[in-house]
This record gives structure tokens, sequence and C-alpha cells, in this order.
């Protein structure tokens, strides 16, 4: 069922999503070669801490820490590990938050140091890719047009598009109804109405769309171990189209 969120609580997720904003700075300011991403982790952790609010990931359906920190090839859900970071590696930070009783969600990917041409491509397009999936966030449009979005922009520059994870609502549950495909389904989805709110993250891979999870049974990896870039954003639809809530003047 997907949840119509009111005004007052649109304004509660600008708060949750701003916190999860101000974190990821936080983060992303010490991603830096010879840091751990289990630092990183503690990082968040106090971050999130002095704002007031809970990480969300942590303990959700078993998962240990609160970040996700996923490497090069790694998708999604990165445990942070004592795992060293290396110049030219990048980075997917994904971080959630509760708050007030409602959730925040963004992830981006951070470059480690400098890195290689095709690897800053890649975060660029998956960059590009959030933006554009965003602007379809609008009222009357359905949920496949948000997917079409990402799997253009991204197979127009000869990548592939995770199939194996999805985009999501939020609210007062991290994930929500409806899922948002990353890219364009048989079925085109429900119809998108002012009020929801949408994480909308396109994952995206220099090679193949396949993937396989590590044996801690979270970690999930390009089968071809290809570099891998995630890009997320919480939005709402609004009236007058998208707002990226947590972000001043609601746009990117």
């Amino acid at each position: 069922m997907i949840v119509i969120k009111t005004p007052a609580e649109i304004d509660i997720l600008r708060e949750c999503n701003r916190i999860v904003l101000e974190v990821l700075d936080e983060v992303g300011r010490r991603v830096q070669p010879g840091v751990t991403t289990l630092e990183l982790d503690a990082i968040a952790g106090r971050a999130v801490r002095r704002r007031g609010a809970e990480a969300a990931f942590k303990g959700y359906r078993g998962y240990p820490k609160s970040l996700c920190t996923s490497v090069n090839e790694e998708v999604v859900h990165g445990i942070p590990s004592h795992r060293r970071l290396r110049e030219g590696d990048i980075v997917g930070i994904d971080f959630g938050v509760r708050y007030r009783g409602y959730c925040g969600d963004a992830a981006r990917t951070v470059r480690v140091g400098r890195v290689g041409g095709g690897a800053a491509r890649l975060i660029e397009t998956a960059e590009r890719a959030l933006r554009e999936a965003i602007a379809a966030a609008v009222p009357g449009n359905r949920v496949g047009d948000i997917s079409s979005a990402i799997q253009r922009t991204a197979e127009a520059e000869g990548y592939s598009v995770i199939r194996d994870f999805v985009g999501h609502g939020i609210g007062r549950d991290l994930h929500e109804d409806p899922q948002i495909p990353n890219y364009a389904a048989s079925e085109r989805g429900p119809r998108l109405r002012p009020g929801m709110v949408l994480a909308i993250e396109p994952m995206i891979a220099a090679g193949g769309w396949e993937v396989e999870v590590a044996e801690n049974g979270w970690t999930a990896r390009t089968k071809d171990r290809s570099l891998s870039a995630h890009a997320e954003y919480s939005v709402a639809v609004g009236g007058a189209g998208p707002v990226v809530l947590g972000v001043d003047g609601g746009s990117v």
C-alpha cells in the first residue's frame, strides 16, 4: 500500500533527510587513502547521535553497522570493516536515519584521492541518472517513467543498470511501497501523486548488471567485478514538481 504523506509529515521527512545529508557530508570529508571503512562507520554513528537521531540501518533485518560502505565492484550493502581505502578507490556511502518517528535515506559514491577517468565518468553518470529520475517524479507520471530515465541515462553512456535492487517509498518505515526499479519493466507501475515520498537510487555498473551476494549475506558485488556507482535522494512528489528532501531549495 502506498502511503500519501501530509504536508506536516513531509516537513518532518525534510528534517530527517537534512540529518542524513549532513552526516554524509561529514563522512565524505573523511574519505581518504588509509582510512578504514570501520572508521567511517564510527564517524557516522557519532554524527547522527549528536543530532538526536538514530542510525536506521543498524539492526535493520540484522544489519550490524550504521553505514553501508561499498568499495569499487561492491554495489550496495558493504559492511564496514578494517579494510583500508586506497588511492583510486571509489566508495558508495549509504546512510539512513530514524528521527521523530520517520526515516530518511540517501547515498553517494565518493572518490578516494585521485581516481581514473573511467571511475569518475561512472560516478558522474550515476549522479546524472539520479537528476533525470528526479525530474520524472511529477504528478501524472508513473513509477516506470522514473525507471526509464535511469536506464536511458546509464545505457546511453554504455553502462548497465543493476536489476536486483530497487528504490522504494519511505516514511514511517525505511522501505515502503512502491518499489522503483532502475530499469524499465514491462509494467509501468503506479501513477505518481502529490504526497508520495520516494527514495530514488540509481545503481549502475561499468560492465554487466548481474550481481552476487558475499558470504556475509549482505554485500552485493558485480559478478564480473566491474566498478559500480550508487546515488540516492529521498524525494517528495509535489503539486508543482519534485522536492529533494533535506536539500535547501528542494532541487539538485
